[in-house]
């Protein structure tokens, strides 16, 4: 796929619609659709790493939080503080909009509930949400292309960086997504976690139907862009569940844990 597919930023900025896109990816509704199997064995894992008790701290930072909070739920019992951030402003105003409880925002309940039961006590949903409102503590913007992903924002390293489904869509060939996780490694401390996930091998992705590019990386790129970032890779998995046709071409995603 050539550079002139690329997305640029300020596709993003004009064109990326935030409530089309949480509809599409996390509607989480009875019927078992790809998107609620992806979205249920992620929460799943993240669950799994964040009760290990291995990756904790004070500062999680993640990196490409879009308009979602669902990556933070587990991970909000480790931390005493997020920081979330993203390129867009319509994602980061959505973000706040459910942070500060206002009309319109998502309703995350549903997938809360699940990660509560997942964690051992299903009824704590609505306290769950208040926690991780209460850790978030800055909103900023990032660019994961610049050799300071968060501009001049002077953050203590992070004890842990997340980052979901962001950088297939954020770098446009293989030299700039490696140069993006050796950008972000510079948030961590040393000894500190990545935890990772994104998909595989997919050339786009659809919000409503707008069509953004996807940079289709191998698990070996993938593998090899994060040791040469500098990570020791603990755990890398892949699931071969794949989204719906109509939501985008990848085959499958992958889960990696690796320690700086």
């Amino acid at each position: 796929m050539g550079e002139s597919n690329f997305t640029s930023k300020d596709v993003y900025l004009s064109h990326f619609n935030p409530q089309s896109y949480l509809e599409k990816y996390y509607t989480f509704g009875p019927s078992p659709t790809a998107e609620k199997q992806i979205l249920m064995h992620i929460l799943r894992r993240l669950a799994k790493t964040f009760s290990s008790g291995r990756v904790k701290g004070d500062l999680l930072i993640d990196i490409g939080t879009g308009p979602t909070i669902y990556q933070l739920l587990s991970a909000c019992e480790s931390f005493k503080e997020i920081v979330v951030t993203d390129y867009t402003d319509q994602n980061l105003e959505e973000v706040s909009k459910w942070l500060k409880k206002e009309p319109g925002a998502f309703d995350w309940s549903p997938v809360v509930k699940y990660v509560c039961e997942l964690e051992g006590d299903g009824e704590k949903g609505a306290e769950k949400e208040e926690r991780l409102r209460q850790k978030v503590k800055h909103i900023l913007k990032c660019d994961v292309t610049q050799s300071q992903p968060l501009g001049s924002d002077s953050l203590p390293q992070a004890d842990c960086l997340l980052t979901a489904l962001c950088l297939h869509a954020a770098c446009k060939d293989l030299p700039t997504y490696q140069q993006a996780l050796k950008n972000l490694s510079s948030l961590l401390k040393p000894g500190g976690f990545l935890v990772f996930f994104d998909v595989l091998k997919s050339s786009y992705y659809m919000t409503g139907n707008q069509r953004f590019s996807s940079l289709s990386l191998t698990e070996e790129e993938v593998e090899d862009a994060v040791v040469k970032a500098g990570y020791m890779i603990k755990e890398f998995e892949v699931i071969s569940q794949s989204y719906s046709s109509n939501s985008a071409n990848n085959k499958g995603v992958f889960y990696l844990v690796g320690q700086k």
